[in-house]
């Protein structure tokens, strides 16, 4: 018995995404509180009569029993906490969702607990299931993923020469991790321009709590350079495309 108890654990996590197996199963993906990404196998999710399935729909937030075995751990009972329904009832939203999970996926590792991206990652579903404008809401997060996973870029110092950002277009180069001055543009040949309002709003998004953020309106300008330049940085640091901006695209037309 004793054994059998120290078989069973407890989880709360996100689904990120899932994969079909078997005929009836299926393996999901999962960002956890307590271990970080985990798989783990739903068995006979797919039948009709199955009272997993509501519960473990992508975005969820849900609770989790599961039993470790020789493979995979099974999961055993599951209990939504939030579905985000309104998430899927807007295709915008869904593709912005999807655009969340899918950053969390790519950058974290099996089983390497990060408490305060998890918290991140609801937090960040909560808020596009609000009245929030979705573009503050992702950047916000885009920012603040960075931090969480040892890659804040500096913003407010050239990373070469090391002098203040004074107010005109500069350079930003993700090989460097940061801003580079119009004079150290050499340091790195390949570094992006960046123009001063886009600077600015990367700085804000960077050190601005959410409460003083989410009533926010972005101005069209800005959001026009602010949305490639980040998908562009995060992408680099993947060294690999992501598949949801395009979904965004096509949705938006942009």
């Amino acid at each position: 018995m004793r054994g059998q108890t120290s078989r069973q654990f407890h989880a709360q996590g996100v689904v990120l995404r899932h994969s079909e197996y078997g005929e009836a199963d299926r393996i999901l993906t999962l960002y956890t509180l307590e271990q970080g990404k985990i798989q783990a196998a739903a068995k006979g999710i797919r039948k009709i009569k199955s009272r997993k399935a509501g519960h473990l729909e992508p975005f969820t937030q849900v609770a989790l029993y599961l039993a470790k075995g020789s493979g995979l751990p099974v999961i055993t009972q599951a209990e939504a906490i939030r579905t985000f329904d309104a998430l899927r009832a807007d295709l915008l939203k869904t593709a912005y969702a999807a655009y969340v999970v899918e950053l969390v996926d790519r950058f974290s590792y099996a089983e390497a607990e990060n408490p305060l991206l998890y918290k991140l990652l609801v937090d960040t579903l909560v808020r596009l299931e609000g009245t929030a404008e979705p573009a503050v809401v992702i950047h916000y997060y885009e920012m603040h993923l960075l931090d969480l996973l040892g890659f804040r870029p500096e913003l407010h110092n050239c990373i070469s020469c090391g002098e203040a950002i004074t107010p005109r277009d500069q350079f930003i180069s993700p090989l460097m991790g940061g801003v580079l001055c119009p004079n150290c543009r050499q340091a790195d040949a390949s570094a992006w321009p960046v123009s001063m309002p886009v600077l600015k709003y990367m700085r804000h998004f960077q050190r601005t709590p959410w409460s003083k953020l989410e009533k926010m309106k972005l101005p069209a300008e800005v959001e026009a350079g602010l949305k490639p330049l980040l998908e562009r940085y995060l992408t680099y640091l993947l060294e690999h495309g992501l598949k949801s901006p395009g979904f965004m695209r096509d949705i938006t037309k942009t």
